[in-house]
């Protein structure tokens, strides 16, 4: 756990996004149970309807089952969905399952590797999100 903290502008905003009143839920392709610990001990403050980390038997992203899979147990179609990821297998993932991909700046990516992956928007912190969700609402 000591090499592992979360990026500084989601523990930055983090009392704000926890609030928003939309559904939210964590994709990850480490392993699941690895995830949800992360998850809890990284950001103990948000609160996620889902967090799914890789199991054996759901492919691994960029297939999009799992994306869709839990847009299907939140009951929002894929194209409501607005899919929040900082690589370019997020933005493959969010665009095979048909979902708006936004890139975040403040992963390991450039602007350039997610655009060209299918970022539809990109952010440079998880506040600029909210202004999406308006959109979509």
């Amino acid at each position: 756990m000591r090499h592992y903290v979360a990026f500084k502008p989601v523990l930055s905003h983090q009392s704000n996004i926890h609030k928003i009143n939309f559904a939210k839920a964590v994709l990850s392709n480490k392993p699941d149970d690895f995830t949800k610990l992360m998850v809890a001990k990284l950001l103990p403050d948000f609160s996620f309807n889902i967090v799914r980390g890789s199991e054996p038997s759901t492919p691994r992203k960029p297939d999009p089952t799992a994306a869709i899979q839990i847009a299907d147990e939140l009951k929002i179609p894929p194209e409501q969905f607005i899919y929040v990821g900082d690589t370019d297998t997020d933005m493959q993932t969010a665009n095979s399952a048909g979902m708006f991909a936004v890139g975040a700046l403040w992963g390991f990516r450039s602007a350039e590797e997610l655009l060209a992956n299918g970022a539809k928007v990109l952010v440079k912190t998880p506040l600029e999100i909210l202004t999406l969700l308006d959109k979509f609402s």
